[in-house]
């Protein structure tokens, strides 16, 4: 039985194509067109009540089925209409009868009314809409995917659910790419039935005068009724497919139901179904209208539309927009004072952004969309790599205009508080100093606001001039961006908050549930690894080989419980990962210590009650802090980031003397450095 099921469709095929061939009775073609008729009308009614189009996405191939069975069935009955001597059941008779009703050119003239309607309004229009939606949903793929790309690099949606959605987006492609071949049937159905009704006419009064001896007058009423009937019982389920494929192809921007949809949205307009009621009343006003009829529904119109608005008013604006289907988010006109008058509403004004960028008035328009900018795009692209290459996934950025500022000025805010401002010229370009450069540039001097170079802002027409001469030529936008970019990097730490952490967990939990299990929270909590990953990222160190980083705790934690001990244990399996982003062509220019000035900083530890801290001597410490400034400047002339390199033993307690002074030098030790890379001293600091 489940087997025969299965294959129903396949069967339910065959014997269409068999009608083609095989004469039927005219019980079983009223069967037939019975039939046809209803499994329309379902197709019409699930067409109404789905929510989006892809609910019903077998509509393309029904389609082709349903057209196939009504042609099998114009085939069938027009062998009876012709062979029978205008005689093809039942239901064709009492259709014909009906709509003809003893006057053959009403009759005639009300079918083609019926389907020239189809064939220019519905099935037109279908067709039209299909071939729109078809080429804006391929269009629109490639945006469609970066978004889903966006949310997932961000967090917001899992590895599954964006597969998911993938997925989805590819089948609304494909489904209306199919509904726009599948309308073609449609329109080529209404063009056969008209061919079909004129042959069984025309042949049909032949063979009633040729071969039975009719008369002109009895061929014309046998088989015009015979002729209308086959052709209503074929356009009228026609018709019904015609409007389901409309209905298919424009339920875009539907939230329910058709039914619901329109339900609520007509009800929640009650001011337009009075005034349309009012303007029905002043036409009782016009000559030779019908009065009763015209006060009628006036009235009915004018009282319904009070009622609602009554109906609205006593369940209140909320209450009413959600009755209706109307989301706050529609409702822009609420005042500031009444929002805050509920508690609720006050909490959301100490709620703290993780990080905040607010602009001048003159930036707008690069952050702006409508307007061309493309600040968004280039910061989803940024989120992308920065998770990518450091293994965190940075929060959304919160956009924001300030009157506060100056025109040309932005704010970058970490936690709610300033940690960095700029100022951009919208029209200009920035165009940065090279060592020696060639010529003078005519500008507007400035400070690059990431890096600290002395620029100058230039006007468009001396950007390749500009260039000639050797400077380095950035646009507005890419200034603001890499200000940005440099900015979150340095506060990554800052960034990764408790729940980031667990987020993490459980992404290697799919990953290796096992070493999770060993690691959390048995031999630690998830505190104590958020600072383990907070004081890498805080040196600039990738926790994206999350696996390694685990798996060192888990040996370290046999013997060590110390966190600092712990992360410089997991610094040294990192060491491929550390070689990587600071080498350079397999060489590493760096500053080393002095042996006694490494043993005098080994004395100088003291235990204190968070562990081991350096006291060292203040006059030897003004005397590193003194050379480690000489040393760092010649690192300018290598563009290279600088780099101290110490013994493990020594290496994170001079990170701690010297980040104060210098928080953009990396302190490295020996162990954390792949064996196969050069190592070039260019400077020594001593005691």
């Amino acid at each position: 039985m489940k087997r025969i099921l299965n294959s129903a469709v396949s069967l339910i095929v065959v014997m269409i194509v068999l009608l083609l061939i095989i004469p039927l009775n005219t019980f079983f073609l009223d069967v037939m067109i019975i039939l046809n008729i209803a499994v329309s009308m379902i197709v019409l009614l699930i067409s109404m009540n789905i929510k989006e189009a892809l609910e019903f996405s077998i509509f393309p191939s029904l389609l082709l089925i349903t057209t196939l069975f009504r042609i099998g069935i114009n085939i069938s009955s027009t062998r009876s209409i012709l062979g029978n001597s205008g005689t093809a059941g039942a239901v064709i008779r009492a259709m014909g009868d009906f709509v003809l009703q003893g006057n053959v050119v009403v009759g005639v003239i009300i079918f083609l009314i019926i389907v020239l309607v189809q064939f220019l309004v519905i099935t037109k229009g279908a067709e039209r809409v299909s071939e729109v939606a078809a080429r804006f949903t391929l269009d629109a793929m490639p945006g469609k995917q970066m978004a889903i790309d966006a949310d997932l690099g961000s967090g917001l949606i899992t590895e599954d659910e964006a597969r998911e959605r993938r997925h989805k987006i590819q089948k609304e492609a494909d489904f209306y790419g199919s509904m726009d071949g599948a309308t073609k049937i449609v329109k080529g159905d209404a063009v056969m039935s008209l061919i079909i009704t004129a042959v069984n006419f025309i042949g049909g009064c032949i063979i009633g005068m040729v071969q039975g001896g009719m008369t002109f007058t009895e061929v014309l009423s046998v088989y015009s009724i015979a002729t209308v009937g086959d052709g209503l019982v074929s356009q009228i389920p026609s018709l019904l497919i015609s409007t389901a494929t409309g209905m298919i192809v424009t339920r875009a921007v539907a939230e329910d139901s058709l039914n619901l949809d329109v339900t609520r949205q007509f009800m929640a307009q009650p001011r337009a179904i009075m005034m349309t009621g009012g303007v029905l009343a002043i036409l009782l006003a016009v000559p030779g209208m019908p009065k009763f009829q015209l006060a009628v529904v006036s009235l009915t119109l004018m009282l319904g539309g009070w009622q609602l608005s009554r109906r609205m008013e006593e369940m209140g604006a909320p209450e009413a927009q959600a009755a209706m289907g109307i989301s706050e988010a529609d409702n822009v006109q609420v005042s500031e004072e009444e929002s805050f008058k509920d508690i609720n509403s006050v909490y959301s004004l100490i709620t703290v952004e993780p990080i905040e960028m607010e602009f001048g008035y003159s930036l707008i328009p690069l952050v702006d969309e409508e307007s061309g900018g493309r600040m968004i795009d280039r910061i989803v692209i940024f989120r992308r790599q920065y998770a990518q290459e450091m293994g965190l996934v940075i929060p959304s950025i919160r956009l924001r205009d300030s009157s506060s500022l100056n025109t040309n000025q932005y704010v970058i805010k970490i936690k709610g508080e300033e940690v960095a401002k700029g100022e951009i010229l919208v029209d200009y370009y920035l165009a940065l100093e090279p060592p020696n450069p060639e010529k003078e540039l005519d500008g507007i001097d400035t400070i690059e606001p990431a890096y600290g170079i002395p620029s100058k802002w230039i006007t468009v027409d001396k950007k390749e001039m500009a260039e000639i001469y050797g400077y380095t030529v950035i646009d507005p936008l890419s200034v603001m961006l890499t200000h940005l970019s440099e900015t979150v990097k340095k506060h990554a730490h800052e960034l990764l908050n408790r729940q980031e952490v667990v987020r993490l967990v459980d992404n290697m939990k799919q990953q290796s549930p096992e070493l999770v299990d060993e690691l959390i929270p048995a031999l630690i909590s998830y505190g104590n690894f958020q600072k383990i990953l907070t004081n890498l990222l805080k040196e600039g160190i990738p926790i994206k080989d999350m696996e390694t980083i685990m798996e060192t705790i888990v040996d370290s934690s046999m013997t060590v419980k110390d966190i600092e001990t712990i992360t410089e244990n997991i610094r040294v399996a990192l060491k491929r990962t550390i070689t990587r982003k600071f080498c350079e062509g397999g060489s590493m220019k760096v500053v080393t210590l002095d042996a006694e000035l490494e043993k005098n900083i080994i004395t100088s530890l003291t235990t204190g009650e968070h562990g081991l801290y350096l006291a060292l001597a203040p006059d030897v410490m003004q005397n590193v802090i003194t050379q480690l400034s000489d040393e760092v400047k010649k690192f300018h002339d290598f563009g290279q980031s600088p780099l101290v390199l110490t013994s493990q033993v020594v290496r994170v307690h001079f990170y701690h003397l010297i980040e104060q002074f210098f928080p953009d030098i990396y302190v490295l030790s020996f162990n954390e450095i792949s064996n196969n890379i050069q190592i070039q001293a260019i400077g020594n600091i001593t005691l």
